[in-house]
């Protein structure tokens, strides 16, 4: 993968995402349409690679027709069994399209896989493994999970806060031992070792780590994700404005539907200067 960055990236991102779409999709599983961020990750607490994809998923989707809502169930989204294993055939398929356009290099110790046989023998021994997707709420909530993605998406693998001592020949940081209940330890490296393990995470140039699918994407966002809140936040009763679906509000008095004019934040309505205007439509 380090020797083809920006392709078997791209591959990772377009896997996970096709996966997740596929999978929710099926009206065995979720039967929705559902939207989420991708967020690209190449190391560990260690510097070593480690590539992964966070997705930052809401829990539920649209329905085929557009017309609801549809929640997923109480503490759980889809399975994760089914996930890891349409994820590994959609990987190790696209790394056979990449390898039949020669759009794979391969250098050093990885040279033998550039012979056909030898690289699809290869990909029969990805099938012996379980791949692993994990999934799990938030411990402390949207905004948790949020948090602890943006500190990683502007900057590459390690912060100043985790180095602990840097003199002249040897660098010292700090890292989490997950595999021990989290115990913080500390590791030093020499600056060549600890520049060779950094740079190796810089992203090709140009290179988007974070992108976005389903009704997040930016080619349905403007028109999808409006309609999601609707359907989130309104009434359940629907009307079809020509090919699009719309909540409808009903006044109280004489039933007519209204159109939502504004929508005000949290924030908005808190702040006592501001003067709140409500407009109705019952045209």
């Amino acid at each position: 993968m380090w020797q083809n960055k920006r392709v078997l990236f791209d591959l990772l991102f377009e896997a996970t995402a096709a996966t997740l779409l596929e999978v929710a999709a099926n009206p065995k599983r979720l039967g929705a349409l559902i939207g989420f961020l991708s967020v690209l990750h190449t190391w560990g607490q260690t510097l070593q690679p480690h590539p992964h994809i966070h997705c930052v998923v809401p829990s539920g989707g649209l329905s085929p027709d557009h017309q609801r809502w549809i929640h997923s169930q109480q503490g759980f989204f889809l399975p994760v069994r089914v996930l890891s294993r349409a994820f590994r055939g959609k990987f190790v398929a696209g790394l056979k399209q990449l390898f039949r356009k020669n759009r794979l290099q391969f250098f050093g110790a990885c040279r033998h896989l550039s012979n056909a046989k030898a690289f699809n023998g290869f990909l029969r021994t990805l099938f012996c493994e379980d791949w692993v997707v994990y999934a799990k709420q938030p411990f402390g909530g949207p905004e948790h999970a949020l948090h602890y993605l943006a500190r990683y998406t502007q900057r590459v693998a390690i912060s100043n806060h985790r180095l602990l001592n840097v003199i002249e020949h040897d660098v010292t940081f700090r890292w989490k031992d997950y595999a021990h209940r989290s115990k913080s330890r500390a590791t030093t490296l020499t600056h060549e070792e600890f520049l060779r393990r950094f740079l190796q995470h810089v992203l090709p140039t140009s290179f988007p780590r974070i992108r976005y699918f389903g009704f997040l994407a930016n080619r349905h966002r403007s028109v999808l994700l409006p309609l999601c809140r609707t359907l989130l936040y309104a009434s359940p009763t629907l009307i079809n404005a020509g090919t699009s679906v719309i909540s409808v509000h009903c006044c109280p008095r004489c039933q007519a539907p209204m159109r939502i004019m504004e929508r005000l934040t949290a924030f908005q309505l808190q702040r006592q200067d501001y003067r709140l205007v409500a407009a109705f439509d019952t045209s």
